[in-house]
């Protein structure tokens, strides 16, 4: 095999990808620990990695700049001659990153599209297995003698951010409560949302049975559907028995918060794989989307929520702003009942 020196993983994007690469992160380092591991992501998703510390520098791609952003990139990569390439998102963008000329070796993932195509559009399901997106993104460098280790996700957060998080959890007095449990109601595509009522249904009992606090995580752009959650499980379980974080904490600063969950319920998201990470008790709830996409937990402890057989599932392998039969059974066919007796079964 030729000799490796400098490796660059490109991944743009989302929170859940790029979390699903600290497997890969870490078994390249094993097979090349004094090499020079690279990541490109956007801007916005960087602290994922940037503090890992498999990685010895990571690229900061700013979306806003457009085209000459992308290619002042492409320019500054290419003069670091790397030897090895290996793209794990396959987008636009990142063909035009690892078309510079150089590389002895360009390695691209297997998105699967065909059979993900054959099973939304005809329900018609061609996958040989269910292989995690985790696993999917060390596929390409087999050949290169590296492999899945099997030992889960991961995320490197620096001393200060845990310091701070640890100040912010020490004036919610969590130790005068039995249980913590963490919701992550949000979403950025509907059919991914598990009703908010439902969320709602299930805090209160939450609170009311397990003497539970509850922590609500999410981003700034669902601080009204936090919000309304938060109130809605102090007016009917108690005052001070919520408290949400949406547009309050970066992402790594959620991740800290969750360390002090016993439970996190969660959508199809990327706070589901950030929980996944911290090594925390995971109830996923899933709508639209499927195991076979390879985004469930990476986790066999984790318990999976969904309706299997519905005729209509999968209806897109990212979610949709609406359900295209309009009876969105995928996700109100789970009951709140069914969620916390799971919640319930994991909690002790």
């Amino acid at each position: 095999m030729d000799t490796i020196n400098k490796t660059l993983v490109i991944r743009f994007s989302s929170v859940g990808d790029i979390v699903l690469s600290s497997p890969l992160l870490r078994v390249l380092r094993a097979k090349f620990p004094k090499g020079q591991i690279d990541y490109v992501a956007r801007k916005e998703y960087a602290d994922l990695v940037k503090s890992n510390q498999n990685l010895n520098y990571t690229y900061e791609f700013d979306a806003a700049q457009g085209f000459q952003g992308l290619r002042a990139l492409k320019k500054k990569i290419k003069s670091e001659g790397y030897d090895l390439v290996l793209d794990i998102h396959d987008s636009l963008r990142s063909k035009y990153l690892r078309s510079i000329r150089g590389p002895k070796h360009v390695k691209v993932v297997d998105k699967r599209i065909l059979q993900r195509s054959m099973l939304v559009k005809f329900k018609k399901n061609i996958y040989k297995e269910i292989v995690s997106a985790a696993d999917r993104y060390v596929e390409p460098l087999k050949e290169l003698g590296i492999v899945s280790d099997g030992k889960g996700l991961e995320l490197h957060i620096p001393d200060e951010i845990l310091f701070t998080v640890s100040g912010k959890m020490a004036k919610l007095r969590l130790n005068g409560f039995e249980k913590v449990i963490g919701l992550c109601p949000g979403s950025r595509h509907f059919t991914k949302r598990w009703p908010t009522d439902r969320y709602a249904e299930l805090g209160v009992r939450c609170a009311r049975d397990f003497d539970a606090k509850v922590l609500i995580f999410g981003g700034p752009d669902e601080m009204e559907l936090c919000s309304t959650l938060s109130d809605e499980i102090n007016h009917k379980g108690g005052t001070d028995r919520a408290t949400h974080f949406c547009g309050q904490l970066s992402l790594l600063e959620t991740a800290a918060a969750m360390q002090y969950c016993d439970v996190i319920v969660t959508n199809d998201t990327g706070l589901m794989h950030i929980a996944t990470a911290m090594h925390k008790k995971v109830v996923a709830i899933f709508g639209s989307t499927v195991r076979e996409f390879g985004f469930f937990p990476y986790d066999k402890q984790a318990k999976v929520l969904e309706q299997v057989g519905l005729y209509c599932r999968p209806c897109s392998h990212i979610g949709r702003s609406d359900c295209p039969e309009k009876h969105f059974r995928c996700m109100t066919e789970t009951r709140a009942d069914e969620v916390y007796e799971t919640v319930r079964a994991i909690a002790n």
